[in-house]
């Protein structure tokens, strides 16, 4: 990890002026708050269900519930007890169940997991055992590279923040009652003037970060793009700019697809977006248990990198780089500066982003005016995480830390680069330099997308 610090971001330290910077103590409750937070969502998610909903695996792309609540565990056991407190292994026989290269999806059910009590007592010693090491970590700028700013137990938090949305992911898929509730976020004061695509100018911008203290291996290090003048929508595509590609044969006709998501799409009988079905001439959906017309006005939801790219060739139109994405996100043109987030460099606020599962839904296209970026495209923090064009690749400079299978093996051309976050993300793993992945089949995931164009 580079320690390099570029002029052009805007702040010295990566957390917002008036934070404390550096200052241990701040950091110190920083990390207590993220790591708190998380585990209050982990409790959320684990305790809405049954025994029998935690250990049963509701889809073979899932994990069963049990599986992500004692990984979480093992993970921090790992990172904060073992690496930075020095501590004797508490589980060190379970180690193997819980390494998500070891076991495959899939085969986790067959696996002699710890049972729900168990796993709970687990995460929970590990928990108390990890605050103690926190209390008196020295998180100072000269110490070792995984205390030094608290990086271990900012990453740790963002681990397990990142587990929440893929047990959530599982709550979207399973059957049964509903578990989860949420109130709907704030709807939109001015959408309808709002123009449907904004000019980003060309030139160059600062991508990525080298001052972030928190910012994962595959974030850095800051560096500089050119990128050229282009046109990108406003608001991400809605289900109702949606459902006229589908009504205009859109899954039908191979000229928008490239070739293996037209195979996806005749392999699979693909005809709309995961999880909306017709019924007596109306579109539905099913979130969280809840069966309910789809929303025109709501960003699309639950559809692939093939999908997102068809859609755009369909329109006349293209997905964006993610140099772009970063660029309309981040770029102040009045300074030349790169945010932290669209709006500044200050942490989100409900005012700002739908972040946090504090709604179980994206908010109607044109929420959030307080969000959007120097650029005027709104909502590219939270709702949906939008998929990019581009292939997951390293910037330059990058090295992998602190272990290469965060990241590392993940780089070439069969994972794209998705953006912005979802209402399923926190805070602490979602910024402007955030970056996810996936494969471009992957449907049941929190993403949509939105389109651009040259200019």
């Amino acid at each position: 990890m580079t320690d390099d610090r570029d002029p052009s971001v805007s702040t010295a330290d990566g957390f917002p002026t008036g934070s404390g910077g550096h200052d241990p103590e701040v950091l110190r409750q920083r990390a207590l708050d993220a790591l708190l937070t998380a585990r209050a969502r982990t409790a959320t998610l684990t305790d809405s269900v049954d025994d029998g909903e935690l250990t049963a695996q509701h889809s073979p792309l899932m994990s069963p519930l049990v599986w992500d609540l004692a990984h979480i565990g093992n993970q921090e056991e790992q990172w904060l007890l073992r690496a930075v407190g020095g501590r004797e292994a508490l589980r060190p026989e379970i180690d193997g169940l819980y390494d998500a290269f070891e076991h495959p999806r899939a085969a986790r059910p067959s696996l002699p997991l710890l049972a729900p009590a168990e796993a709970r007592t687990y995460a929970s010693d590990v928990r108390g055992r990890a605050l103690d090491i926190l209390e008196g970590a020295p998180l100072h700028e000269g110490g070792r590279p995984l205390e030094r700013a608290g990086f271990a137990f900012g990453m740790i938090a963002q681990h397990e923040q990142q587990h929440d949305e893929t047990m959530l992911i599982t709550h979207q898929l399973r059957t049964g009652p509903v578990a989860l509730t949420a109130p709907a976020p704030p709807a939109p004061t001015e959408a309808d003037t709002l123009p449907a695509e904004v000019l980003v100018p060309g030139g160059p911008f600062t991508m990525g970060t080298s001052a972030e203290p928190w910012a994962l291996d595959n974030e850095r290090p800051a560096h500089r793009r050119e990128v050229a003048a282009f046109h990108l929508d406003t608001a991400p595509v809605t289900c109702g700019a949606y459902r006229r590609f589908i009504e205009d044969g859109g899954y039908t006709d191979p000229r928008w697809w490239a070739p293996e998501g037209w195979d996806m799409v005749r392999e699979h009988d693909l005809a709309a977006p995961l999880f909306w079905h017709r019924d007596a001439g109306q579109w539905l959906r099913r979130r969280f248990g809840v069966t309910e017309p789809v929303p025109d006005d709501e960003p699309v939801l639950h559809v692939s990198w093939y999908e997102a790219d068809a859609y755009a060739r369909w329109a006349g139109r293209r997905l964006p780089t993610e140099a772009e994405w970063e660029k309309a996100a981040r770029h102040d043109p009045a300074t030349g500066r790169s945010l932290r987030y669209p709006w500044g460099d200050t942490d989100p606020t409900p005012e700002q982003a739908n972040l946090g599962q504090r709604h179980l839904r994206p908010a109607r296209a044109g929420a959030y005016p307080a969000g959007r970026a120097p650029s005027g495209a709104g909502q590219l923090i939270g709702d949906v995480w939008e998929w990019t064009s581009s292939d997951f690749l390293p910037y330059p400079g990058f090295v992998a830390f602190p272990y290469r299978e965060y990241s590392d093996v993940f780089f070439g051309p069969g994972h794209k680069v998705l953006r912005g976050g979802s209402f399923a993300v926190d805070q602490v793993a979602c910024r402007g330099t955030f970056r996810n992945w996936d494969l471009p089949v992957r449907r049941q995931i929190f993403s949509g997308f939105r389109t651009a164009r040259d200019a």
